[in-house]
């Protein structure tokens, strides 16, 4: 940990070499057992304790250093856990690796934050032999917590729990970094690459409500990511190779024999697809005739991939419709990418002698695992197996990522885990230093509970359900009377960002695990969790400077001199509220569960309602409704939950307009 926080921190070689020596020589005074009984032994004690001083002077100054000159945002959360973290280690040397429990404290009158490690340290010392009160180890992590910035007073409650108060002036400075700086993510100590593999619809058929989730939550893990630093690779791992596309070029061949020279007139992709499965169902000439097609397809003959090419293309501009209304970016690399490549696996789990022959198949038991991978079929064929070892095989060794996720419904989850420790048996990554995961989700169900469909009992076309949300939103936004007060241009943009972050609030706000109820009326209500009451508190709270003719060059100056004052507790309760985002982001980073920040989001906003209602930010005169006096210091609290909304508002890929 040390380490780690020096390369955060940025700090010179020599006063890093200078307290990693000090570091060293404390750990080896700490152990009795290294030193034999001299007369020295008094006096080594005595240089221990001119040690720790020492080098709590040298932390204090890189603290100091650190938030005067840090642009980023501070991870308190994080701050408190290295601050308790090196005073629960001398509080107990004898227990390795002791419980660190800092989370915020859920009711203000206990103070901001908490510490609750003495209880489990306390069982730990009880399994070694070692009889000891809770409290009194409490009080023995608050005797070794070192000078800090950032904690102004520490209490014992119950039965060992340690409240942490902390500095006003502390989280004062914070809000006025944030304000002069704008929302900086926490320094980041490398690079990482990360792959994430979204959405992947298939060639030939439209997107349906079922796609509606792994581009929403695949697209937001990204927007994560980007923000935070991290190099990301967004990859669409479409269906667009396999025996459906002889079937496809065949049925092309004969509905338009010139294809080669003049360009189909394909209108309705889900249609063409249709007729040619049904022809391949019914008619054995066909079929014979659609399996020809696919070896002279995967012997790559010209004119075939030429018709293969056709179809992805039409299809291609089915997809960036739902896109473009999305706002989504990314990369297409489909199964195909990946077939010249599949042999080499094959070929590899071969020479480490990890395949065996079922009835013509080649297949690979995992120990431990509860399927085995097919990886090659008994008519030589490649499968799903094969080509998702191939991609992964390929951004690990290729893209070199240090962090892959595959967002697909949580159906897929025994497949993947399967081939990822398929992965590893053979040596491929070490997921101690590679992170590979599947991100999991249920599915959309309708209001009846039951897996979404249209009245027909037709899976939903995602097209259709982007245009019912426009139309949707326009009339509640009509229903406002928001059309007699905004231009044309403003109702099509606050129509446009309603519904599109409407629909994909409807599926963040959900924990991704669970199937969610998907409910136009729930998500256009604006009283709740929900993008509309969001987006509505939003706009509204950045009016309140427009309303009281506050210029924005103001505001910026007002920001480099103004202490942000946080006497009242509504001060005190939204700036911590505010302060709390980097930590945030941190759990999301950790378990991909974005659920968690449309519940931050909702909870800031209504956190800044209890402000606003109670501290007056702008005085008018009744009479003339003249501005007669303006707090500033309030005016950049509102500044400040409004640029952590936006920061918010862009990770879930939503886009708020100036009035609405």
């Amino acid at each position: 940990m040390m380490i780690r926080v020096l390369e955060l921190k940025g700090l010179s070689p020599l006063r890093e070499h200078e307290i990693q020596s000090l570091s060293a020589e404390i750990e080896s005074l700490k152990n009795p057992q290294t030193l034999s009984p001299t007369p020295r032994l008094d006096e080594l004690r005595e240089e221990n304790a001119k040690l720790k001083y020492r080098l709590n002077i040298l932390k204090r100054s890189l603290q100091e250093d650190d938030t005067d000159c840090s642009k980023s945002m501070m991870n308190i959360n994080q701050r408190l856990q290295e601050v308790f973290g090196e005073a629960i280690r001398a509080s107990c040397p004898e227990l390795d690796n002791p419980p660190l429990a800092v989370t915020p404290n859920q009711q203000a009158k206990f103070g901001d934050y908490q510490c609750n490690s003495a209880m489990a340290m306390a069982q730990m010392l009880k399994a070694k032999g070692i009889k000891v009160n809770p409290r009194e180890i409490a009080e023995k992590i608050i005797q070794n917590l070192s000078d800090n910035e950032l904690i102004e007073k520490t209490e014992i409650a119950g039965p060992g729990f340690i409240n942490i108060h902390l500095k006003r002036t502390f989280v004062s400075k914070l809000l006025s970094n944030l304000l002069i700086n704008g929302v900086q993510p926490p320094p980041l100590a490398s690079r990482k690459k990360v792959v994430v593999d979204f959405s992947s619809p298939n060639i030939a058929k439209e997107m349906h409500v079922g796609h509606l989730r792994s581009t929403i939550i695949g697209d937001s893990m990204c927007r994560l990511f980007e923000f935070l630093g991290y190099d990301v690779l967004r990859l669409n791992h479409v269906g667009d190779w396999g025996t459906q596309f002889g079937m496809l070029i065949a049925h092309l061949q004969d509905k338009f024999p010139d294809y080669l020279t003049i360009s189909p007139p394909i209108r309705d992709l889900q249609a063409f697809y249709k007729e040619s499965k049904k022809r391949f169902d019914e008619e054995e000439d066909f079929k014979k005739r659609a399996y020809q097609c696919v070896v002279k397809l995967q012997s790559k003959e010209p004119d075939f991939i030429k018709g293969w090419n056709l179809i992805c293309d039409v299809s291609r501009r089915e997809f960036q419709k739902v896109y473009n209304c999305l706002d989504i970016q990314i990369i297409e690399r489909g199964e195909s990418y990946y077939q010249d490549k599949m042999t080499e696996v094959v070929k590899e789990f071969e020479e480490k002698g990890l395949v065996e022959i079922d009835e013509g198949r080649k297949i690979v038991f995992v120990p431990g695992q509860p399927i085995p991978l097919t990886i090659v079929k008994s008519d030589g064929g490649y499968t799903y197996d094969t080509s998702d070892l191939a991609a992964l095989r390929q951004r690990i060794f290729d893209e070199k990522a240090d962090i892959i996720i595959y967002v697909t419904d949580s159906g897929q989850g025994t497949h993947f885990q399967v081939v990822f420790a398929a992965a590893q048996l053979i040596g491929w990554y070490n997921p101690q230093v590679t992170r590979v995961e599947h991100a999991g989700f249920g599915v959309v169900l309708g209001e009846d509970k039951k897996k979404f469909k249209t009245r027909s009992g037709d899976t939903v076309r995602l097209m259709d359900l982007l245009d019912e949300g426009l139309k949707r939103s326009m009339d509640k936004l009509k229903d406002k009377e928001r059309d007699k007060v905004l231009t044309p241009e403003e109702l099509t943009k606050a129509q446009s960002s309603v519904a599109f972050g409407c629909i994909k609030y409807a599926d963040l706000s959900h924990n991704r695990i669970n199937d969610y109820v998907f409910s136009f009326d729930k998500m256009l209500d604006d009283r709740g969790n929900t993008a509309a009451y969001l987006l509505y508190a939003f706009t509204r709270i950045r009016s309140i400077a427009r309303l009281a003719n506050i210029a924005e060059a103001t505001l910026r100056k007002a920001a480099e001199t103004t202490e942000v004052i946080l006497d009242h507790e509504k001060e005190w309760k939204l700036g911590k509220c505010i302060l709390r985002f980097p930590e945030i982001l941190q759990k999301i980073l950790d378990d991909l569960l974005l659920h968690t920040l449309c519940d931050y989001l909702y909870e800031l906003a209504t956190t800044f309602t209890e402000f606003y209602d109670s501290c007056y930010c702008v005085e008018k005169d009744r009479q003339t409704g003249e501005v007669v006096k303006v707090n500033m210091w309030r005016m950049l609290l509102c500044e400040a939950t409004a640029a952590i909304m936006a920061k918010g508002f862009d990770i879930l890929g939503i886009t708020p307009v100036q009035r609405m």
